[in-house]
């Protein structure tokens, strides 16, 4: 067997492979005297069929079979060898004059070649990088949450401004009948404020859906419909009230620390606005981070320049998946992917130049890392050590698991990189203000 390859240029290249009869036949003789023990052909002992008969039933199947497998494998292999860093799969050439009766085959593959660059981590224009802070009126407004959480329900005769109303929705037009509870205080129309003050248990109200709440998601919950429909609705509904309540706030002692936090872990309010604002900001800081890497993505795939072998790619989607795709429809799934598919280069540039690498004593603690804090999420803040083992070695066991966990990891590992050396502007800046300038 003799592997050539032909440079077309610096992304696109051909390799020749040729296959003689010596490197197959021994191999499909084999086969076809291990089918002549076990033939069963009607005029024949077991085993005693002749060759002849054997080959001409099964000697071209047997002999495909045997070349694609000598192919594949030693394609593979010269690919590795040779370290050729292709893009998709190698793709076979068509050949008019083919033809399996002959004793010698030529075959072609077209290869598209990963381009070589650099990646400069330190951009011109620098990135943004977001300190999410609890400011004071949010860590307030987490306490007054919290104290209306866990306070006392206290039945009134009639509706306040701070009551909390359990009653139906009903528009039989519109098909809306809806038992539910709202909050006086989260209603943006002072008109249906207004209407509702001083009603009784088993009175009505008419509401316009029209800007009836604060906040629009709270309309489709209230209303029992989609999100889609309550954006476009404008319509009277009857609101029929069955419970008035209000909720007289927990006091702020030790009994509520405890319940909050745990025994004796918060004992005084100052101390827990402190723990809130750190509890806050350490979440914070992952969708923090999340933006900075989403951002750095952005900023390294616009300046890293490079070219593909588009042609190639194109061709591959066309013939590669399940159904072969139109010349338009592989141009248009190339479009799409092409941004992901740059950045996926450059990542794998920036873990090579970097000696990035996911050891398996790091994902197995990283892995116990991911384990109990879900467990934390169930009040099991410290299981034991041998639990956590158990869970982490099934998870390991797991290819797609690991799979996922190494991905997860490697991205944290990227992350830290990009801090310590990518052009970094810092920003602090509240939670409110980072969802209005990130988010619009």
């Amino acid at each position: 067997m003799n592997i050539s390859k032909e440079q077309i240029d610096n992304l696109n290249a051909v390799v020749k492979v040729a296959i003689t009869k010596e490197d197959y036949e021994e191999k499909v003789n084999d086969i076809l005297k291990n089918y002549r023990k076990q033939a069963n052909i009607p005029g024949f002992r077991k085993g005693q069929v002749p060759m002849g008969l054997i080959k001409k039933q099964y000697g071209k199947a047997v002999l495909v079979d045997e070349v694609n497998k000598l192919l594949q494998d030693n394609l593979n292999k010269y690919l590795t060898e040779e370290k050729l860093d292709v893009l998709g799969n190698p793709l076979p050439r068509a050949q008019e004059n083919f033809d399996w009766n002959n004793e010698n085959f030529d075959f072609e593959f077209e290869l598209g070649l990963a381009p070589e660059f650099e990646v400069k981590l330190k951009t011109k224009k620098p990135v943004t990088h977001y300190k999410i802070v609890a400011d004071k009126k949010m860590v307030n407004e987490q306490v007054e949450r919290l104290q209306k959480q866990y306070g006392k329900i206290i039945s009134k005769a009639e509706v306040t401004k701070i009551a909390e109303v359990n009653g139906t929705f009903s528009n039989e037009a519109e098909e809306i009948e809806n038992k539910t509870t709202i909050e006086v205080d989260k209603l943006k129309s002072k008109k249906s404020i207004d209407v509702l003050l001083g009603k009784k248990v088993g009175e009505s109200v008419t509401l316009k859906t029209k800007g009836l709440f604060k906040e629009e998601y709270l309309l489709s919950s209230s209303l029992g419909i989609t999100k889609d429909r309550a954006e476009k609705l404008n319509v009277e509904v009857t609101f029929t009230i069955h419970e008035i309540n209000e909720r007289e706030p927990a006091e702020l002692n030790q009994e509520l620390f405890d319940k909050l936090f745990g025994e004796g872990e918060v004992k005084s309010e100052a101390e827990m606005k402190e723990k809130i604002k750190t509890d806050s900001e350490k979440q914070f800081e992952q969708q923090s981070d999340q933006k900075l890497l989403n951002d750095i993505t952005e900023k390294l795939i616009e300046a890293t320049k490079f070219d593909l072998p588009s042609e190639f790619l194109k061709k591959w989607i066309q013939f590669s998946g399940e159904k072969e795709l139109s010349d338009e429809e592989a141009s248009d799934e190339y479009e799409k992917s092409e941004k992901g598919l740059r950045y996926q280069l450059i990542e794998g540039k920036i873990i090579k130049d970097n000696d990035l690498q996911v050891q398996f004593d790091e994902l197995k603690e990283f892995a116990k890392g991911f384990i109990k804090s879900q467990m934390a999420q169930y009040g099991q803040v410290n299981p034991p050590e041998e639990e956590l083992d158990t869970i982490a070695a099934r998870i390991m066991s797991n290819q797609d698991e690991v799979k996922r966990l190494s991905e997860q990891l490697m991205s944290q590992k990227l992350l830290a990189l990009y801090k310590e050396q990518a052009n970094l502007k810092a920003k602090e800046i509240s939670y409110e203000n980072f969802v209005k300038e990130v988010y619009g």
